[in-house]
């Protein structure tokens, strides 16, 4: 199995707890396509036991952007207001 040697990954991988607006959002990897495109390489940092894992694209950031990445900045909100970090 060959895969795509870039330094960004095409998706981020999040564990999900709860719904809405009261969801908490949790980075636990990335995931790269395979050369053929019939696959990802999944590099998890996390294996959650409950909750679900959402992949979603990864779009860098620009360049001195003081934003944290696009995929979920407003469940980053929420978690704050929970006392999550």
């Amino acid at each position: 199995m060959t895969t795509e040697t870039t330094n960004s990954p095409a998706f981020m991988l999040y564990r999900v707890d709860g719904n809405g607006p009261e969801a908490r959002w949790t980075k636990i990897g990335a995931a790269w396509p395979n050369r053929d495109g019939k696959g990802f390489n999944i590099l998890c940092d996390a294996v959650p036991l409950q909750g679900r894992i959402v992949m979603r694209e990864y779009t860098p950031k620009p360049k001195g952007d003081a934003t944290t990445d696009a995929a979920a900045p407003k469940a980053r909100a929420t978690a704050k207001k929970a006392g999550g970090r």
